[in-house]
């Protein structure tokens, strides 16, 4: 009687595609788009550039797919700091989701959605414009929530929700840029804490 085998019969997987999918998210978050080379990109997913086209698309969709899994995965921070029960308290989980993003040591420093083409030759002039719109939409859910904060009485009548979100999101991209640069976690969770300290603005 032959034994039984474990795993269904046929020709073996040649890659994970979720993981290669993670490994491409942590090239070009270290990189930056244009700065992600084929090579680099094929070689970090363990496949051939043809594979990786079968798989994903071109370079631009793979960045699309990758952008996508950092925004549930290590960006996961804003959706859950939207969830706190106060305004100040969601302005501190975003600011405090962002320091420990930016700032891991197993991982890049910085952010995907900031530095992944702030400037590109006109081949990258899609995925710059995907990422203002990623950078405008996590500004617009702030202004949203802070504006139900009004609405609620937790922020005064007087406040102006889409310059407090405009305030807050240009202050994590500041951190993630200074986290790039290699500022200390904890300089930066000092000067997030020093920007909150007059909340809200008035």
């Amino acid at each position: 009687m032959g034994t039984k085998q474990s795993g269904p019969v046929g020709r073996p997987r040649g890659f994970d595609a979720d993981e290669a999918l993670e490994r491409a998210m942590l090239v070009f978050w270290e990189h930056g788009y244009e700065g992600a080379s084929l090579a680099a990109l094929t070689g970090a997913m363990g496949i051939s550039t043809t594979s990786m086209y079968a798989a994903f698309g071109n370079k631009e969709e793979l960045f699309r797919k990758a952008l996508e899994r950092y925004t549930e995965g290590p960006s996961a921070y804003l959706a859950r700091a939207l969830e706190e029960p106060t305004a100040l308290g969601v302005a501190t989980a975003v600011l405090a989701g962002t320091v420990q993003t930016t700032t891991r040591p197993s991982r890049p420093h910085g952010c995907l959605g900031v530095q992944g083409a702030l400037a590109t030759s006109d081949p990258g002039r899609g995925v710059r414009d995907l990422l203002a719109a990623w950078r405008n939409n996590g500004c617009s859910r702030l202004q949203q929530r802070f504006q139900q904060a009004v609405d609620e009485g937790d922020l005064p009548p007087e406040t102006d929700p889409g310059l407090l979100a405009r305030y807050v999101t240009t202050l994590a991209f500041g951190i993630a840029v200074q986290a790039a640069s290699g500022v200390t976690r904890d300089e930066l969770r000092a000067t997030a804490d020093a920007a909150l300290r007059n909340w809200p603005l008035t």
